[in-house]
């Protein structure tokens, strides 16, 4: 889940760069993203989604002293560093809260410890990014059994016993959202029968097909459909090799969706060094090089659909309001809901300046 001014040479030397200093694994058994979801060691975002100021409620004023535990993957990757800088940014924006996080890691067993060690350390509430959510089930539940409301962040646990309330992006909504973008771009165009290529991240996990799957679906309103799809790992490496074979095995592409601004770092370079900008290409997550490109005006880059890592802050918001026993203010509920799905929202040109402060770094 970025330097997009790269041509040439150049581009080729920041991709190998890039790489150099990233890989990673995302959600599901994998993804471990965006996301996102959706899912870089030394990307560790330099302008990664500021935390919410809070809001003018009761709930902000200070109450109970809460100890909020959280466990998430290695910021190997931009939109999970920038998951574990707005938590943390946001725990600090309370008085009444002490953030007790555990050292980040892409390795199951080793989460599962850290998770283990914040039960044992009975923290008020636990927010957790699992790295697989089948994998971590287990001892989410050890938690939730004992007593300890755990937020589930993005990757879902199959258990509903295992979390007081899951919140995260709307994979299907993503593809949804850069399907009508596409499929309106090509109508008013007046293409018929387009040629449109989809570069996912990992094809094997439940996020990526739900992507797909309402990328396929809001293309198909158009009556249009993906002339072929490649999956590129979520990485910048693979991100360009796919892009580079795509475009080398179609001579005339209408549109492009790239699932993870991540790995889009490999494919704007790719279609950078081909000389490649026949067509529109729509990005997935949000990141701040996306959204600059998309500012420039003078790229392929014309769009790309939110899963964005500020649900890092509600889900401390969140954790914090549920180990006090509140409800959210503008709900008429005492208790904060089960599930919360965040919304994809389409980027562009008219309305980048709006979201430029909630991006993250590549």
């Amino acid at each position: 889940m970025t330097d997009h001014k790269a041509t040439g040479i150049q581009a080729t030397d920041r991709v190998a760069d890039k790489v150099a200093r990233r890989g990673f694994l995302v959600g599901g058994a994998a993804l471990l993203a965006a996301g996102c979801t959706s899912n870089e060691p030394s990307a560790a975002p330099g302008s990664a989604a500021p935390a919410p100021a809070p809001a003018a409620s009761g709930n902000d004023q200070p109450g109970t002293k809460v100890v909020i535990g959280f466990s998430a993957p290695a910021a190997d990757h931009g939109w999970i560093a920038a998951i574990a800088k707005n938590a943390e940014a946001t725990a600090k924006q309370y008085t009444d809260v002490e953030f007790k996080p555990v050292e980040p890691t892409n390795d199951i067993n080793q989460q599962i410890s850290a998770v283990e060690s914040l039960i044992a350390a009975k923290v008020g509430a636990l927010v957790i990014l699992p790295n697989d959510g089948q994998q971590l089930n287990q001892v989410a539940r050890q938690a939730t059994d004992a007593g300890i409301p755990v937020i589930n962040l993005d990757r879902v646990f199959p258990d509903k016993l295992a979390y007081r309330t899951w919140i995260g992006g709307d994979n299907y909504g993503m593809g949804v959202a850069a399907g009508h973008f596409i499929g309106k771009q090509l109508k008013d165009k007046g293409v018929a029968n387009p040629v449109i290529v989809e570069i996912q991240g990992i094809a094997t996990l439940p996020l990526t097909q739900d992507r797909s799957k309402g990328f396929a679906d809001a293309l198909k309103t158009y009556g249009f459909s993906v002339t072929a799809k490649q999956d590129a790992k979520f990485t910048v490496e693979t991100g360009n090799q796919v892009a580079a074979s795509l475009l080398q095995a179609h001579k005339k592409i209408d549109a492009l969706w790239n699932h993870d601004d991540d790995q889009g770092v490999g494919v704007l370079a790719a279609i950078k060094e081909a000389g490649r900008n026949e067509f529109v290409m729509v990005g997935g997550a949000g990141s701040l090089n996306a959204m600059k490109e998309i500012q420039s005006g003078s790229s392929v880059l014309q769009a790309t659909v939110t899963y964005s890592p500020t649900m890092a802050s509600s889900a401390i918001k969140l954790a914090r309001l549920i180990a006090q026993g509140k409800g959210m203010s503008d709900l008429v509920e005492n208790q904060v809901p089960q599930s919360i799905t965040l919304a994809s929202e389409t980027i562009t040109k008219e309305n980048v300046e709006k979201y430029l402060p909630l991006g993250f770094e590549s």
